[in-house]
């Protein structure tokens, strides 16, 4: 089988989603489709070509050294225009880009002889070969009214939709589309990348990170689309759990330089140190693993609006579930697709107070922590890229059987 991955984003990023699409890739070229299992050599069944467009990029790595894959795919880029334009204006220029882009690589697509499938998690490219072709799958990630011009034409042209979470594929429903083209598939894990010693006593001496305190921890973006991530209400947490005592540390991993700047003057504001919250900053991704593994607990503040609420299936989530640490995580329906009382904390969105507490409670009870991080690696098992390249090809394949 060729497939043809379309990515109308700047590759390697810093951001989440390049990573999901590079570990997809690598799982997609590992399935064999005759014998239900992955494929540990090159030479795999389904064939995976990546393509995305020129973006002027300060990530000079190899892609598949960026991201720590195999090179079992192709991953090729197009020339397209990048360009800028001042002030507001800028916002006109990325979004016609994105449209030229969009069109390149759907002319790219449309040159290729005997693709079985054209793949994307970009509107703009499928929309424009469903003007010509009907082997598509559209990966949604997030469902919006403003984009129904999209959504009218993937339903009427019999489109076939993966999201990542049940409450996506409940709006695609209630749009009209018939669920029976419609897969749900969450997120996932490479295990393999946690398959390292547990000794964060090690990881903290290597990473420079204080050995004498309890350490409560969060990766990831600190906004996204415009939104909070609940930073702020870890913050406001963690100033709570310092006034009773001076053995915890928040450490947070990730974010862009504003997003740091805007939560270390919080930080200032609070009467906290860089001592008590220490801000590291971006970091490659094959490092995350010591990262998390060197922290005692680890926080999901999420906030309770539509967008986390119904559409998220966060890479940090499974990345969590790894690692082995227990987890705290705000109680949304979301996240209780993947998380219950059983493997994590679930603590009351928007609450500093609860978010507090539900800290508090991993770290007084060493029995808990244990049980509950045990839980969480034994279930996300079932959250791998591979098994989720596995359950996707099949959605494919009984959808495009001839």
């Amino acid at each position: 089988m060729k497939i043809i991955y379309l990515a109308n984003q700047r590759l390697p990023t810093e951001k989440a989603y390049g990573i999901q699409i590079a570990k997809m890739c690598e799982a997609f070229a590992d399935y064999n489709p005759d014998t239900n299992k992955y494929l540990k050599i090159p030479d795999s069944r389904i064939d995976i070509e990546l393509v995305v467009p020129y973006r002027k990029n300060k990530i000079k790595d190899n892609f598949f050294d960026y991201y720590s894959v195999r090179r079992n795919f192709e991953f090729k880029k197009i020339w397209s225009p990048d360009f800028y334009l001042p002030g507001k204006l800028d916002k006109l220029a990325v979004t016609v880009k994105s449209f030229i882009s969009a069109a390149l690589l759907s002319l790219y697509a449309l040159q290729r002889k005997k693709v079985d499938i054209i793949f994307s998690r970009d509107e703009w490219p499928i929309f424009i070969l469903s003007f010509f072709r009907n082997n598509l799958v559209f990966e949604a990630h997030r469902f919006s009214w403003k984009r129904r011009i999209f959504y009218r034409r993937f339903k009427k042209r019999n489109i076939k939709i993966v999201v990542i979470s049940r409450g996506l594929k409940e709006d695609f429903v209630r749009f009209g589309f018939p669920p029976n083209n419609i897969l749900v598939a969450h997120d996932g894990v490479d295990l393999e990348q946690f398959n390292i010693l547990d000794n964060p006593k090690a990881y903290r001496d290597e990473l420079g990170l204080p050995s004498d305190k309890k350490m409560i921890g969060y990766v990831g973006q600190l906004r996204t689309l415009g939104m909070e991530k609940g930073v702020t209400d870890l913050i406001e947490a963690f100033g709570e759990l310092r006034k009773v005592s001076n053995d915890y540390v928040l450490a947070i991993v990730g974010g862009v330089e504003g997003d740091i700047e805007y939560y270390k003057k919080l930080v200032s504001r609070k009467g906290l140190t860089d001592h008590d919250v220490i801000f590291i900053g971006q970091k490659e991704h094959k490092l995350i693993p010591k990262y998390l593994k060197a922290f005692d607990i680890l926080a999901i503040p999420f906030p309770n609006n539509k967008h986390y609420a119904r559409y998220i299936s966060p890479l940090k989530l499974f990345e969590y579930m790894a690692s082995r640490r227990p987890i705290v995580a705000s109680d949304l329906p979301s996240i209780r697709e993947i998380l219950n009382e059983s493997n994590a904390v679930l603590m009351k969105p928007d609450s500093a107070e609860s978010l507090a507490e539900g800290i508090k409670r991993i770290l007084q009870s060493a029995e808990l922590a244990d049980k509950i991080s045990k839980r969480a690696y034994q279930d996300v098992q079932n959250y791998t890229w591979q098994k989720r390249a596995g359950k996707i090809l099949e959605f494919i394949t009984q959808n495009f059987a001839k």
